[in-house]
């Protein structure tokens, strides 16, 4: 998409005194690194983050699959509120406690089995969270569509668990919390409340978010059709930080 079809789907944003925003993290705000524990915050973000908060009066979320407490380590508390682990871990302001759905976390054994995948395929990443694990390989490209038949069988008729796409990753979650739900809790309390939500993601896993934002009037971008890259929306943070929208 060309840079000025990019800037139509910005035109149609609510007033910023009226919006609020909802950012993903990794792929949106963040670069991708060989792992997610690697990933950088680049200088000047964290100062242009507040400032866009200020902007927004005080509405600025982030909505993403690290845990909550992965995300405060990266951002201290200039977010509002953050839902980690797509919807399945909210914390509505820094000062409040995380709050969980009551929802399953997998079977042991399960854990066992990802664990013996990421030993059997090397440069292969289990990541454990706090009802479901991730498979990340980066690293081993070529074990994309071993990790995914190996895990459909794992998973087996269990609804209670879904199988979920991620970049270069697969992620085991369970079913009752996503994006969209999320979206929903934030919007629910002061100060998000009463605004619009303007939802940014990059990854499949955001598109309930974008969806639940339009639902409600908002607006649901996925940063290559709206941006390009992260190191876009970054620049358009700065510009907001600077200037509103």
């Amino acid at each position: 998409m060309n840079r000025s079809a990019r800037a139509l789907l910005l035109q149609g944003l609510p007033p910023v005194e009226r919006a609020a925003l909802l950012l993903d993290v990794d792929g949106t705000l963040l670069d991708f690194a060989p792992t997610p524990l690697q990933v950088v915050v680049p200088p000047g973000l964290a100062e242009t983050l507040v400032a866009v908060k200020q902007r927004l009066g005080g509405a600025l979320g982030m909505i993403s699959g690290r845990p909550v407490e992965q995300v405060a380590a990266l951002f201290g508390d200039i977010p509002q509120a953050i839902a980690g682990e797509h919807g399945g871990a909210v914390r509505h302001a820094p000062d409040l406690p995380v709050e969980r759905p009551p929802l399953p976390g997998p079977p042991a054994e399960w854990l066992v089995q990802a664990e013996q995948l990421a030993l059997a395929h090397p440069g292969v990443l289990l990541e454990h969270k706090a009802r479901g694990f991730v498979l990340h390989y980066r690293s081993a490209p070529e074990a994309e569509t071993a990790l995914h038949q190996a895990l459909v069988a794992i998973l087996g008729s269990n609804a209670a668990f879904t199988l979920l796409p991620a970049h270069m990753a697969w992620e085991v979650r369970p079913r009752g919390a996503n994006k969209g739900t999320a979206v929903a809790a934030l919007m629910g309390r002061a100060p998000f409340a009463g605004r619009t939500p303007v939802f940014i993601g990059d990854d499949v896993t955001d598109l309930d978010a974008v969806r639940a934002a339009r639902e409600v009037g908002g607006v649901g971008l996925m940063v290559a059709d709206a941006f390009g890259d992260p190191a876009a929306v970054r620049a358009w943070l700065y510009r907001v930080a600077q200037e509103g929208w």
